[in-house]
């Protein structure tokens, strides 16, 4: 038969993500927000052999620079730092922003009456 030798194959998201190595959840998700070509037979998801490609080409990264990996060295800070405390990042001792205050709790939050 003609019309069914044209046909291409489709494959299943548990079939290609067996194929890209990832979860069936993670296909169905791309393909329902979009974000990789698909087709849809009712309410299922579909893909071609030409989608699994189109995807891996979606999703490739191209190799950095190697001028791009690196960073140039830290400059030394010449701010004093403040101690830590109790685990706490050190922060330079001169800041000029407000230090922020937690707010206190509702009482509805806790049941107490108001």
């Amino acid at each position: 038969m003609d019309g069914e030798a044209a046909l291409p194959r489709l494959y299943r998201p548990e079939e290609i993500a067996e194929k890209l190595g990832c979860s069936a959840w993670w296909v169905k998700d791309r393909a329902r927000r979009r974000l990789i070509p698909h087709t849809r037979v009712g309410r299922a998801y579909r893909f071609t052999a030409g989608h699994l490609a189109d995807i891996i080409r979606l999703n490739e990264e191209p190799a950095a620079e190697s001028a791009h990996r690196t960073r140039p060295p830290a400059k030394p800070s010449e701010e004093p730092m403040a101690p830590t405390q109790s685990g706490r990042r050190a922060q330079p001792a001169t800041s000029s922003a407000p230090r922020l205050r937690a707010r206190p709790p509702r009482r509805s939050q806790y049941g107490a009456a108001a």
